[in-house]
């Protein structure tokens, strides 16, 4: 008889291994039900598999593996996913906009606030997501994944148990910050794991708790966590004004206004396209919202929630820029649908100067009714530099995420281009890795990069650096780069992305994936 010895995992560890099994079944073309008549169990076996809510032994794992032809799980050191590039060649074809990954986290928070039944649709299933989930699951919320593993839905109880929470995804995730707001309404003391995420540079919480002690938050800081009272408040009429103009700092206070019983007015707010996702769903829930898109927010909110409700994620402009990037750099002909254009003109402007040439589709709703799209198509161009220097701006400028694209852009311009990233004190110095790939990329100081161009892109290894942004920026220019290029330790691209590598050889990349 096999011994059946059960693997020791965390909770994040068991949302990994799902993630792997998914996308090998995925990759064999398989249903879960497909997957379980293989091996002999139930298709509701699968999903939890699959979604990380249920312990595996070796013996499955290895049946698992056999079953898909696919090595999922190794023993001996720990073995890091790389990717394998083929670049010096243009892509052509059409690829589909994903949904949003800071709409999808915030709505994930957000469904803390409503005791009926939150269904999310058209969710990527990202590692930033599942994180959340596994959040959210550890502290008794159900969260489950629909057959087709696009939709997301949501039961939280009437008692949520804090001293449970799965520290370790807590602690992965900047995003879990956004359980403050939410979490003021429902618990009068609570405790939340120090918020983790990329590699950005100091990134204080004090935005936040500015935002949230009119609501009664007060946060002292222990060993590892940050320990919440929440306050009673008598003042039915707040006015809040934000020190920061930051998404999540915004979504706190969103949040927070909607469980306050009587009007809230947020100033300096961002009307960011995550930030317009929630509002649309609390407008669901019954909260009265004035000034969305606007950067002031009046609120009426409401003591309590029990709507059963539906919401569909909009698209990531943040993708539709990654996808246009893959397009210019390579010097190609493709069409990027889905394109959120309210939250990429800016963008597109600033391509226009460069002398990109490109056109776009009369525009379309989202399936949220609300989010107006567009296709754009890019075509091979010869790029100049900016007259001016590209730098972001809150909505409706220039969005921060998007500005590391810019960068492997101007490095295919003629002329040279200087680079503010005012934000972040660590993005900047990860984006000279492009040096490696033979552009001309130098590092002023910590927020401001100079770049010449035109590149002769040259094949070459690179270690991932430990930002998001920055890495699918290196993954972009090896593209570009004539011969093989090896880009390593890539994990951290599925954060923010779903099978990036897969989608960009649907437009004709070579890319392999490979371990040592």
């Amino acid at each position: 008889m096999v011994a059946m010895t059960a693997v020791e995992t965390t909770a994040n560890d068991l949302v990994q291994v799902g993630s792997l099994v998914r996308a090998a079944r995925q990759h064999r073309g398989l249903t879960q039900s497909q997957l379980a008549d293989k091996l002999g169990t139930s298709q509701s076996a699968v999903a939890r598999i699959e979604q990380g809510s249920q312990n595996v032994t070796l013996e499955m794992l290895s049946r698992i593996s056999s079953a898909l032809d696919s090595e999922l799980i190794s023993f001996g050191p720990s073995k890091h996913q790389h990717l394998r590039v083929f670049g010096g060649e243009q892509l052509s074809g059409t690829i589909s906009v994903n949904s949003s990954k800071n709409a999808a986290v915030a709505l994930l928070c957000a469904s803390l606030l409503n005791r009926g039944t939150t269904t999310l649709r058209n969710v990527a299933r990202i590692v930033e997501v599942e994180r959340i989930i596994a959040v959210l699951r550890s502290i008794g919320a159900s969260v489950e994944w629909s057959e087709d593993e696009r939709d997301v839905t949501i039961k939280v109880p009437d008692d949520l148990d804090m001293s449970t929470i799965d520290a370790d995804a807590a602690r992965r995730t900047r995003s879990v910050i956004m359980f403050f707001g939410p979490l003021l309404a429902r618990l009068d003391e609570f405790e939340l794991p120090y918020a983790g995420g990329c590699d950005l540079g100091t990134r204080t919480i004090e935005p936040h708790l500015i935002a949230l002690r009119p609501f009664g938050l007060e946060v002292t800081a222990t060993s590892g966590s940050y320990h919440a009272v929440a306050h009673p408040v008598t003042q039915r009429d707040l006015q809040i004004i934000l020190t920061e103009r930051g998404d999540t700092v915004t979504e706190n206070a969103i949040m927070a206004a909607a469980r306050h019983d009587g009007v809230t007015v947020i100033r300096n707010a961002s009307p960011n396209y995550m930030v317009q996702d929630l509002c649309f769903y609390l407008e669901l829930l019954g909260v009265g919202i004035e000034g969305i898109g606007t950067t002031t927010l009046r609120i009426t909110g409401k003591p309590s929630f029990n709507e059963d409700v539906e919401y569909v994620v909009s698209e990531d402009p943040v993708e539709a820029m990654s996808l246009l990037t893959a397009g210019i750099v390579t010097n190609s002909e493709i069409t990027v649908t889905r394109v959120p254009i309210e939250f990429m003109e800016i963008e597109l402007a600033t391509l226009a100067e460069m002398h990109l040439k490109y056109t776009l589709t009369p525009e379309y709703l989202s399936h949220n009714g609300r989010t107006r799209l567009v296709d754009v198509t890019v075509y091979p161009s010869e790029l100049v530099a900016p007259h001016d220097k590209i730098h972001p701006m809150p909505f409706p400028g220039l969005n921060i995420d998007n500005l590391p694209f810019f960068v492997v852009i101007a490095a295919c311009a003629t002329g040279n281009t200087l680079i503010h990233d005012w934000v972040y004190e660590n993005r900047a110095i990860h984006l000279t890795d492009l040096t490696r790939l033979g552009a001309d990329v130098r590092l002023l100081d910590a927020h401001r990069l100079d770049v010449t161009g035109p590149t002769h892109w040259v094949g070459s290894e690179v270690v991932c650096p430990p930002a998001l942004r920055p890495a699918v920026v290196i993954l972009l220019a090896m593209l570009a780069a004539r011969g093989e290029s090896v880009l390593r330790n890539v994990d951290i691209i599925a954060r923010g992305y779903e099978q990036l590598a897969q989608r960009l050889e649907e437009l004709g990349a070579r890319i392999e994936t490979f371990r040592d």
